[in-house]
């Protein structure tokens, strides 16, 4: 499996301080299916030199399993880190790592920069997080080497100068912009960002929710119990598994047309809902025998 499948098929993103790599392994096995080690806001400005080379020695002592689960966000392109930080990834990339989350995404150049530095096998996740990002989000999200974009929500409100009350309903329009760039550019469905309560389950699993009614593929974690609760929210349970091998099969049995479930008509966007609905439970199964 290419980096690209891997994120493509990734519902969970859990950071790590890359200052801090005695966490990496923890967060591997935390039961994420993708880690992504932090150069950018959790490290300080002193630090970044010698977070650089903390992933890097971290990196060599992993198995190359879990070398292709991990991700580095580097600083964005025209912070003075930019050009070292590059430096650092390909080397990272070299060693096995999956690729780079890219932040404050709004050039097409900055990305192909960061390409070119990660290798072709190695896959990019731009983060949205700006009013010129969102304007640009065709391009990014059809950029090559591209497997999906990701909603940076916090430094967009900022950005744009914005006060979301609690539910964020004011972001409904850009998330949404998010999901339908990715459908164009025919790349797997984005991940939605952070839930920075840590300590509040109920609110992850809402924000979770909500992703998923929107068709965000995922979501960004910062804390290791968030990883269920995002599961939870986006791995189908068992009656819905049910009701859609019932579909398969009443379909089938119609020798492919139009047909009648429990009162009610099914067709073929019913039968490709169902199909979804078995694609996400295989995945849950594949991240539960890998752990």
């Amino acid at each position: 499996m290419t980096a690209l499948d891997t994120l493509a098929q990734a519902c969970s993103f859990l950071f790590v301080p890359a200052t801090q790599p005695e966490r990496i392994p923890k967060a591997l096995a935390s039961g994420a299916d993708m880690v992504i080690a932090d150069w950018e806001d959790a490290v300080a400005p002193a630090d970044k030199d010698g977070a650089r080379a903390a992933l890097l020695e971290a990196v060599a002592q992993l198995a190359d399993a879990e070398r292709a689960r991990l991700l580095v966000r580097i600083n964005a392109e025209g912070t003075p880190w930019f050009a070292d930080d590059l430096q650092a990834l390909s080397r990272l990339t070299a060693l096995g790592l999956a690729g780079a989350v890219s932040p404050k995404a709004e050039r097409i150049e900055a990305l192909q920069a960061v390409a070119r530095a990660a290798g072709p096998g190695a896959a990019l996740l731009p983060l949205v997080e700006s009013v010129a990002g969102l304007a640009a989000v065709d391009a990014l999200a059809a950029a090559p080497q591209v497997a999906r974009l990701a909603f940076g929500h916090l430094d967009f409100q900022v950005d744009a100068g914005m006060a979301c009350d609690a539910d964020e309903a004011e972001l409904l329009p850009m998330r949404m912009a998010l999901v339908l760039a990715s459908r164009r550019a025919g790349v797997a469905a984005p991940i939605d960002g952070v839930t920075v309560d840590t300590q509040d389950p109920a609110r992850m699993a809402q924000d979770a929710a909500r992703a998923r009614r929107m068709g965000f593929g995922g979501k960004l974690c910062i804390h290791p119990a968030q990883v269920a609760v995002l599961h939870a929210a986006f791995d189908p349970n068992a009656a819905a598994v049910a009701q859609a091998l019932r579909v398969q099969q009443a379909l089938q049995q119609a020798g492919g047309g139009v047909c009648v479930l429990d009162g009610r008509m099914v067709d073929a966007p019913v039968l490709a809902q169902a199909r979804q609905t078995l694609a996400r439970h295989a995945r849950a199964q594949a991240r539960t025998r890998g752990q």
